[in-house]
């Protein structure tokens, strides 16, 4: 999960005519006053999954703290969530030194395209990053193997670090596996390329694959990820394709009132700060990774607080090992699939698994090692408005939130979330991510809704029916099988 920036001296233009890297869709909104930073650690805690006999956050055995989630398990497969944290790792970056003053009006720049086009994965391309390719075919890109079993993928990796788009993609073991399969997903399509037309040229390969491989992004982007965490009337309201004159088809974004540009898209703080760290909330303490090596059972925390050298931990950043290999049936529906399994991720709601009280990104006892303390610090220092005055801009009845929660939009969020069930975001949060995401796609002019408004993977030729057996209609899982992988083990199917 990304964690966020810890720098918060700067702020995002509010200008309702600056279209910028980043900007503000409620330019027009005052900021939370905010709380001091002694009851946004006590909010912090307070969103720490309760534990019988242990203090707020405190971590214990991440098998019965899963067995503890089970009550706050939602709908949503857990490989979800951190799909959700690499799509997010695709449209948006902030490096910003702590040395930028908040009275910089161009102080956020964000170092990811607005577009879904998978510039973590393909950076700038094999002619200015040849590195992240294969040497022997430029075409395709590079690929390493487990360290203690070379049967099995990995990133490519110098000196055990990952050399892919974005070295976000390497946090945990479940993102660098799904950064590993949209790696070979592009390689199997190169295959396909050369096959469907013969004597292709190398670059030529490369595009057809990587148009492809973007078009399925996007297309389960919209159709199966943001399907399952939006209310549904929004989602389908949000983006349509509509007929219009002469017999044409073309889509129209039903949330342009919200999220509107003038030459390109940029990135509303509001999603970026807020909305989008919904995620947070779906993240558990500990997952089961794969039957052959760890076995049924036998719980992985995401993160070990033990101080050991070589914690049993899902930590990235590390060469991945054989028992951090993700078998894809235990995390997304997949034919495959038996109970208890896909393990399901935590609802939308206002607690977070205690792991992430403990970041270690900073010194010990920091607050922004609390992942919570550090998303509401974050949203005071961008001047985020709060929770209740977006509603009434959007003309929602706001929620009712008890006496000591925070006003904050990321938390309103949340607890809207928690309101409707956990299963979903709630209106606020559903018409926010919903309106950004249909504007990404509409300003994009290489999507396939301004290329090809009537282009489905069913139809193109480097696609096959097998790709999609998990689904009557393409998913996540149709990545998976794509790119050659095991579903009910590890390693190559």
């Amino acid at each position: 999960m990304a964690h966020g920036s810890r720098h918060f001296d700067i702020l995002a233009p509010r200008s309702k005519f600056y279209h910028g890297p980043f900007g503000r869709i409620c330019p027009d909104l005052p900021a939370w006053p905010g709380m001091d930073d002694a009851a946004l650690k006590q909010v912090a805690n307070d969103l720490m999954v309760e534990v019988p006999g242990k203090t707020p956050g405190e971590l214990t055995d991440p098998g019965t703290i899963d067995d503890l989630e089970d009550q706050f398990g939602s709908d949503i497969p857990a490989g979800y969530t951190y799909f959700g944290q690499f799509v997010d790792h695709d449209i948006t970056f902030d490096p910003t030194a702590l040395s930028m003053r908040r009275t910089d009006p161009n102080g956020l720049l964000n170092f990811r395209t607005p577009r879904l086009d998978l510039d973590n994965v393909y950076g700038r391309g094999p002619a200015d990053q040849p590195y992240l390719y294969d040497p022997s075919d430029k075409a395709k890109l590079a690929i390493g193997a487990v360290s203690n079993d070379a049967s099995l993928p990995d990133l490519p990796r110098l000196n055990g670090t990952a050399v892919i788009g974005d070295m976000r993609n390497d946090e945990n073991s479940m993102v660098s596996q799904l950064q590993l399969a949209f790696l070979l997903a592009h390689n199997r399509l190169v295959d396909r390329a050369r096959a469907v037309t013969p004597g292709i040229s190398t670059s030529d390969a490369f595009e057809a694959a990587r148009t492809t491989l973007r078009w399925l992004y996007q297309h389960i982007v919209w159709h199966d990820f943001l399907r399952r965490i939006l209310l549904p009337g929004t989602h389908c309201c949000a983006l349509s394709l509509e007929e219009a004159c002469g017999g044409r088809k073309h889509w129209v974004c039903g949330l342009d009132d919200i999220y509107s540009w003038k030459h390109q898209p940029y990135m509303p703080v509001e999603f970026s700060v807020a909305a989008y760290r919904f995620g947070h909330s779906m993240v558990r303490n500990a997952y089961q990774t794969n039957f052959p090596v760890r076995g049924f059972g036998a719980f992985a925390p995401i993160f070990d607080n033990s101080g050991v050298a070589d914690p049993d931990d899902l930590k990235g950043f590390r060469p991945m090992l054989a028992r951090n290999s993700i078998q894809w049936d235990w995390f997304l529906p997949m034919t495959t699939s038996r109970p208890p399994f896909p393990q399901m991720a935590r609802k939308i709601d206002a607690k977070m698994s205690n792991a992430l009280s403990f970041l270690h990104e900073g010194p010990v006892g920091d607050n922004l090692n609390i992942l919570a303390f550090r998303n509401l610090k974050r949203g005071m220092q961008m001047g985020l408005p709060s929770g209740s005055d977006v509603a009434r801009k959007f003309c929602v009845d706001p929620i009712a939130l008890c006496e000591g929660e925070p006003d904050s939009l990321w938390y309103y969020i949340l607890r809207e979330g928690q309101d409707v069930g956990g299963n979903s975001l709630g209106a606020v949060g559903s018409i926010i991510v919903a309106a950004v995401f249909a504007g990404l796609l509409k300003g994009d002019p290489c999507s396939w809704i301004n290329v090809a408004p009537c282009w489905s993977p069913d139809d193109d030729p480097l696609l096959e029916e097998g790709d999609k057996i998990d689904d009557p209609s393409w998913s996540l899982a149709s990545v998976i099988r794509l790119a050659g992988l095991k579903p009910d083990g590890i390693g190559f199917a």
